[in-house]
């Protein structure tokens, strides 16, 4: 599992095996089952954490009690990190296993202290910082200007696959849209 943990680093930004220790050192690895809340909004929370296997997502519950997606996290990824989703390590998001998910996690502040002294694990976590705000942008801005059937491309385009994977309610409420309006896109494409 290090290795795995590895590769998504090297993917996001390559770090030598001497940081990578230093990383692998502070991790614990975890599963989730489908369904399972594994960071609750409003609760502590003082963990970084990468997605080894499986899906799940970022959302928040409207005031009418349904879940808004905000983000989804497949295979070999790293969910949004610490210092956007919390303040004062309390969470401001849900997050859900939609599938059965293996996690490596660890304690932020540590890995906050390792990002000073150590300048490829300060680049690793800065570029995973702006990768995660250049995709919050990129959402925002296809809320506001694309098309529903643009919006379901784009989702296609991104996360390849995950159609099959998890809910259409999820996939809807992520394009801000009904699963009515998502049923009749996915005809209209398909056709």
């Amino acid at each position: 599992m290090n290795n795995q943990v590895k590769k998504i680093i090297d993917n996001i930004f390559q770090i030598s095996q001497n940081s990578f220790r230093k990383i692998s050192s502070l991790l614990n690895y975890e599963t989730f089952n489908k369904g399972d809340i594994f960071i609750q909004k409003d609760m502590h929370n003082e963990k970084e954490y990468f997605v080894l296997n499986g899906v799940c997502k970022s959302y928040l519950t409207s005031p009418d009690g349904k879940e808004i997606n905000i983000s989804f996290f497949t295979n070999n990824s790293i969910i949004s990190p610490h210092s956007i989703r919390t303040s004062n390590n309390i969470s401001n998001l849900n997050f859900k296993a939609l599938t059965t998910i293996e996690m490596a996690s660890m304690n932020a502040e540590v890995f906050k202290e390792l990002m000073i002294e150590n300048v490829e694990i300060r680049y690793f976590g800065n570029t995973v910082l702006q990768k995660e705000l250049i995709l919050k942008v990129e959402k925002e801005i296809g809320l506001a200007s694309l098309t529903a059937k643009e919006r379901l491309v784009a989702f296609r385009k991104k996360y390849s696959l995950l159609e099959n994977q998890i809910s259409h309610s999820d996939i809807a409420s992520y394009l801000g849209i009904t699963n009515v309006s998502l049923s009749r896109l996915r005809k209209d494409i398909f056709h």
